[in-house]
């Protein structure tokens, strides 16, 4: 079974690719956290003020870095090693050369190891740049571990710590993400980061599973989202939760649940045109209502659901990762190929990345054949 594990870590790393790419689009917010006892501190007090400025951002700034500047940069952590802003555009340029240039993915190491090391608490130890995998990146994820696991014991009451920790483990040792981000809930049970995380956490977990079993962690997953919800204070961003709570009641067998999230964030959808999640809420709200309209019996409805789901603006998501193909598999299951070749030609407006497999799935469908759809059953 080791090819079906395989497939299987594959896809949530390329779902959790999407769920950082939707976090990453979200206004940043200062993070709710509890202050580590001051004996416990890492973090230099003269950095704080590098703490104000998106990680994320920084690391796309590094990518477009010249040879000199790195060159540069790495020469000014010699003598102040604390200065995050430089490492971490060193860690954009580096992380985006590791697959062609053995010196950067070294040098990659070297400063995710430094990081977790001495800024265990920072934004950007806890993204996305600063992950590992237990394979490419062989004993410097098991160095790594060690360091995490040592972190988290010596700050057990600093969250912003425990939950970097839990990101880091997000993807392989699901069991150690879950144990941390509960101990962060249980000290901060009022912040709608930790359920939300868990709920994401139990989702990615959904792959893979038997029916029973998947409805059993989509139904917790579910819990943990609708906690989330009810402790969220601002209305957009209840907004930006209805999209996962509709597919997860949807997994959950929570049917009416499904379909009131779903109409739910195509009204407030109305409210956000302007807003980068508009394009989902429009996509992802009529495909689970057309799935429960096919589902009821509604071939019609099912199929104009689908036509108003290709309708969709498109989202920084969508036009990377490309548009759902649930609801038009269940379709094309029941011989219905004229409305999903028309589906197709709708996300091709969105979808320029994806030009060519539209182009090779439409040629598959007036075929009579099933397209294998891959990840777009799952994004």
């Amino acid at each position: 079974m080791p090819h079906k594990s395989a497939e299987i870590i594959t896809t949530a790393v390329i779902l959790s690719m999407a769920t950082f790419s939707i976090v990453s689009c979200k206004k940043q917010e200062p993070p709710v956290r509890t202050k580590a006892p001051e004996a416990t501190r890492t973090a230099c007090s003269d950095d704080v003020k590098e703490e104000q400025l998106d990680p994320r951002l920084l690391t796309m700034q590094g990518r477009k870095l010249s040879s000199e500047e790195v060159k540069k940069l790495e020469e000014k952590l010699e003598a102040v090693p604390h200065d995050l802003t430089s490492r971490t555009k060193l860690l954009g340029w580096y992380s985006q050369k590791r697959f062609s240039s053995e010196p950067a993915h070294k040098a990659r190491h070297k400063h995710i190891l430094w990081l977790i090391q001495n800024h265990p608490d920072a934004q950007i130890t806890g993204t996305h740049d600063v992950g590992l995998d237990p394979v490419l990146d062989k004993e410097v994820y098991y160095e790594a571990k060690k360091l995490w696991l040592k972190q988290s014991e010596a700050h057990k009451t600093n969250t912003a710590v425990l939950g970097n920790a839990a990101n880091f483990f997000f993807i392989y040792e699901k069991d150690i993400a879950e144990e941390l981000l509960k101990k962060a809930q249980a000290l901060e049970p009022e912040n709608p980061k930790w359920p939300e995380e868990l709920g994401q956490l139990y989702r990615l977990g959904l792959i893979g599973k038997s029916t029973k079993s998947k409805t059993e962690t989509a139904a917790e997953a579910l819990r943990q989202l609708e906690r989330s919800l009810t402790l969220t204070t601002s209305e957009r961003e209840k907004f930006y939760k209805l999209t996962k709570l509709a597919k997860v009641a949807f997994e959950a067998s929570e049917m009416n649940k499904a379909e009131t999230y779903a109409k739910d964030l195509l009204a407030q959808a109305t409210q956000y045109k302007n807003d980068w999640n508009y394009g989902n809420a429009i996509h992802h709200g009529n495909i689970i209502l057309g799935r429960l309209a096919l589902m009821s019996g509604d071939l019609d409805n099912a199929k104009k659901r689908l036509i108003e789901a290709g309708k969709t603006p498109g989202s920084p998501q969508l036009n990377s990762f490309g548009p759902n193909m649930t609801l038009a598999k269940e379709l094309l299951e029941k011989n219905e190929r004229e409305v999903v070749i028309r589906y197709f030609e709708l996300c091709a407006n969105f979808w320029e990345m994806g030009q060519d497999r539209l182009k090779d799935w439409t040629a598959i469908v007036k075929e009579g054949r099933m397209p294998h759809f891959q990840m777009n059953l799952q994004y």
